[in-house]
Protein backbone atom coordinates (compact mmCIF):
# COMPACT_ATOMS: atom_id res chain seq x y z
CA UNK A 1 0.00 0.00 0.00
CA UNK A 2 2.69 2.68 0.61
CA UNK A 3 4.09 1.62 -2.70
CA UNK A 4 0.80 2.81 -4.46
CA UNK A 5 0.39 5.20 -2.86
CA UNK A 6 4.50 6.91 -3.26
CA UNK A 7 3.94 5.99 -7.09
CA UNK A 8 0.75 8.18 -6.75
CA UNK A 9 2.44 10.81 -5.28
CA UNK A 10 5.16 10.87 -8.26
CA UNK A 11 3.03 10.94 -10.51
CA UNK A 12 1.10 13.43 -9.34
CA UNK A 13 4.08 15.92 -9.18
CA UNK A 14 5.34 14.95 -12.54
CA UNK A 15 2.45 15.75 -13.86
CA UNK A 16 2.12 18.70 -11.87
CA UNK A 17 5.83 19.98 -12.90
CA UNK A 18 5.37 18.45 -16.86
CA UNK A 19 3.50 21.81 -18.19
CA UNK A 20 5.51 24.39 -15.30
CA UNK A 21 5.99 27.87 -16.79
CA UNK A 22 9.33 29.60 -16.59
CA UNK A 23 8.92 32.99 -17.34
CA UNK A 24 12.25 36.23 -18.03
CA UNK A 25 11.57 39.19 -18.48
CA UNK A 26 8.26 41.38 -18.65
CA UNK A 27 4.65 39.64 -18.73
CA UNK A 28 3.01 39.18 -21.68
CA UNK A 29 -0.32 39.26 -21.65
CA UNK A 30 -2.69 36.06 -20.96
CA UNK A 31 -4.74 37.51 -23.67
CA UNK A 32 -2.32 38.78 -26.17
CA UNK A 33 -2.57 37.66 -29.49
CA UNK A 34 0.67 35.73 -31.52
CA UNK A 35 1.68 36.43 -35.05
CA UNK A 36 2.52 33.42 -36.60
CA UNK A 37 6.63 33.21 -36.92
CA UNK A 38 6.48 32.52 -40.32
CA UNK A 39 4.60 35.55 -41.01
CA UNK A 40 7.09 37.73 -38.60
CA UNK A 41 10.06 35.81 -40.70
CA UNK A 42 8.65 36.36 -44.14
CA UNK A 43 8.11 40.16 -44.06
CA UNK A 44 10.63 41.47 -40.63
CA UNK A 45 10.66 44.86 -41.30
CA UNK A 46 6.93 45.32 -40.47
CA UNK A 47 7.52 43.88 -37.20
CA UNK A 48 10.17 46.69 -35.87
CA UNK A 49 8.30 49.49 -34.59
CA UNK A 50 5.44 47.60 -32.68
CA UNK A 51 5.61 44.61 -30.58
CA UNK A 52 4.26 41.27 -31.32
CA UNK A 53 4.18 37.74 -29.83
CA UNK A 54 5.44 34.80 -31.21
CA UNK A 55 5.68 31.35 -29.88
CA UNK A 56 7.71 28.66 -31.22
CA UNK A 57 10.35 25.84 -29.99
CA UNK A 58 13.84 26.58 -28.76
CA UNK A 59 16.34 24.38 -30.89
CA UNK A 60 19.50 26.10 -29.57
CA UNK A 61 20.05 28.58 -26.39
CA UNK A 62 23.67 30.47 -25.76
CA UNK A 63 25.68 27.69 -23.98
CA UNK A 64 27.39 30.28 -21.93
CA UNK A 65 24.93 32.45 -20.09
CA UNK A 66 21.90 31.96 -21.77
CA UNK A 67 21.87 35.73 -23.49
CA UNK A 68 20.22 34.79 -26.41
CA UNK A 69 18.31 31.38 -28.33
CA UNK A 70 17.05 30.48 -31.27
CA UNK A 71 13.39 29.61 -31.80
CA UNK A 72 11.98 27.96 -34.94
CA UNK A 73 8.20 27.98 -35.30
CA UNK A 74 6.33 24.99 -34.89
CA UNK A 75 5.10 24.43 -38.56
CA UNK A 76 8.54 25.60 -40.62
CA UNK A 77 12.17 24.96 -40.68
CA UNK A 78 13.66 28.80 -40.18
CA UNK A 79 15.13 29.55 -36.94
CA UNK A 80 15.59 33.51 -35.47
CA UNK A 81 17.74 34.25 -32.83
CA UNK A 82 16.12 36.23 -30.17
CA UNK A 83 17.77 38.44 -27.67
CA UNK A 84 16.83 40.10 -24.41
CA UNK A 85 15.57 43.56 -24.24
CA UNK A 86 18.65 45.72 -23.01
CA UNK A 87 20.65 42.51 -22.04
CA UNK A 88 18.16 42.40 -19.25
CA UNK A 89 17.55 38.61 -18.81
CA UNK A 90 18.73 35.64 -19.43
CA UNK A 91 16.88 31.59 -20.31
CA UNK A 92 18.41 28.42 -19.09
CA UNK A 93 21.02 26.97 -20.69
CA UNK A 94 19.13 24.28 -20.63
CA UNK A 95 15.85 25.41 -22.61
CA UNK A 96 16.82 23.59 -25.71
CA UNK A 97 13.28 21.53 -26.74
CA UNK A 98 11.14 23.62 -24.74
CA UNK A 99 8.21 25.77 -26.33
CA UNK A 100 8.79 29.33 -26.15
CA UNK A 101 6.33 32.74 -26.02
CA UNK A 102 7.99 35.95 -26.94
CA UNK A 103 6.85 39.60 -27.05
CA UNK A 104 9.20 41.79 -28.90
CA UNK A 105 9.86 43.35 -32.03
CA UNK A 106 12.34 42.11 -35.35
CA UNK A 107 15.53 43.76 -36.15
CA UNK A 108 17.73 43.33 -39.06
CA UNK A 109 21.30 43.67 -39.31
CA UNK A 110 24.55 42.52 -41.27
CA UNK A 111 26.76 40.44 -38.45
CA UNK A 112 30.55 41.14 -39.24
CA UNK A 113 32.57 37.87 -39.53
CA UNK A 114 34.01 38.56 -35.71
CA UNK A 115 29.99 38.83 -34.52
CA UNK A 116 28.94 35.63 -36.81
CA UNK A 117 32.34 33.59 -35.42
CA UNK A 118 31.21 34.61 -31.81
CA UNK A 119 27.65 33.59 -32.26
CA UNK A 120 28.72 30.13 -33.65
CA UNK A 121 31.22 29.52 -31.14
CA UNK A 122 28.18 29.72 -28.31
CA UNK A 123 26.24 27.36 -30.49
CA UNK A 124 24.19 29.98 -32.92
CA UNK A 125 23.60 28.42 -36.51
CA UNK A 126 23.79 31.19 -39.17
CA UNK A 127 23.87 31.22 -42.76
CA UNK A 128 27.14 32.76 -43.86
CA UNK A 129 27.92 35.03 -46.56
CA UNK A 130 31.37 34.32 -48.96
CA UNK A 131 32.70 36.99 -46.72
CA UNK A 132 32.07 35.17 -43.23
CA UNK A 133 29.70 37.87 -42.16
CA UNK A 134 26.03 37.31 -41.92
CA UNK A 135 22.28 38.91 -42.21
CA UNK A 136 20.71 38.11 -39.57
CA UNK A 137 16.60 38.58 -38.60
CA UNK A 138 16.78 38.80 -35.11
CA UNK A 139 13.82 39.02 -32.52
CA UNK A 140 14.19 41.55 -29.86
CA UNK A 141 11.88 40.19 -26.58
CA UNK A 142 11.08 42.47 -23.45
CA UNK A 143 9.43 38.98 -22.09
CA UNK A 144 9.50 35.52 -22.52
CA UNK A 145 7.82 31.99 -20.94
CA UNK A 146 9.18 28.88 -21.63
CA UNK A 147 7.50 25.68 -21.31
CA UNK A 148 8.83 21.93 -20.93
Amino acid sequence: MKRITLIATLLVATIAFAGETISRGAAIAKDAQAVPLTTVLASPAEYTKTPVVVEGVVTNACERKGCWMQLKPVDGDQNVRVTFKDYGFFVPLDSKGMKARAEGVTTVKKLSKQEADHLEEEGAKLKRNEDGSAIEVSFVANGVELTK
